[in-house]
């Protein structure tokens, strides 16, 4: 029951919020402030799945200017664990078919999202370019995850080279977050969701590469997030462990 109406309230949440972004950003439509200002919304997810979110290292990226965000791909509930992450004029590159989407889709395009065709790998490498004339003459950052896909408790995958690509071509800092396992550890059902970590680690200056160091930058990413992950894991399962603790003393 408790499943369902959670699932309930995150439904008409969400309905609203794609009908209200329909027509607020029909009077300045892809304009890449929507993105920050809805994802802000989002954040009434936490509450509706009872989970706390400990968000850092803001203070990395204050300031910083343009940008390419990375971060690990894990399952459906990304939308509640890093909306609170997105800076202002960041938007994200999803794949092309997230417009057949219900209400969510409209909503990713017209906030200024950008949507690409990852089974035409010309026109990703075309899309690629295209990016980062955006980036400068829009003075946009842009999230992705290389992984490409939703991890599904398979630890991080594989990066992709595109992000680093973007970022080493726009000649602009990669900027990697990672947030703390949550495959199997939250679900609707539960009462309590526990806590999940996000956090954004150094950017990583870009500006005296070449395309050919993408790969070698995608791998040197893949490794200090695959590390820094298993810290948070850890650091997670004692403060689990700690409330439990307490719990069984004040009963």
């Amino acid at each position: 029951m408790l499943a369902f109406i959670r699932l309930l309230l995150a439904t008409v949440f969400i309905v609203f919020t794609c009908l209200f972004a329909l027509v607020y950003c029909l009077f300045s439509p892809r304009d890449p402030k929507h993105v920050y200002f809805f994802s802000q919304w989002f954040k009434v997810l936490r509450k509706i799945v009872n989970v706390q979110i400990i968000e850092r290292g803001e203070e990395k990226v204050t300031g910083s200017g343009k940008a390419v965000y990375i971060s690990n791909h894990q399952t459906v509930f990304d939308f509640v664990t890093s909306p609170g992450m997105v800076r202002p004029r960041t938007v994200s590159i999803g794949k092309k078919s997230l417009l057949w989407i219900p209400f969510f889709g409209p909503l990713y395009w017209i906030t200024g999202n950008i949507l690409i065709d990852r089974e035409n790998k010309a026109k990703a490498r075309d899309t690629i370019k295209q990016v980062v004339t955006a980036i400068h003459e829009r003075n946009l950052s842009v999230w992705m995850y290389p992984e490409g896909t939703r991890s599904k408790g398979r630890g991080l995958l594989p990066f992709k080279t595109g992000a680093f690509r973007m970022a080493i071509e726009a000649g602009v800092p990669i900027v990697p977050m990672v947030v703390s396992s949550t495959y199997n550890k939250i679900d609707l059902s539960n009462r309590d969701n526990g806590t999940v970590i996000a956090e954004y680690l150094d950017p990583i200056d870009t500006s005296a590469m070449t395309v050919q160091d993408a790969r070698a930058l995608a791998d040197h990413c893949h490794e200090m997030m695959l590390n820094h992950i298993a810290k948070l894991d850890a650091e997670v399962a004692a403060l689990t462990a700690q409330s439990e603790t307490v719990a069984a003393k004040s009963s």
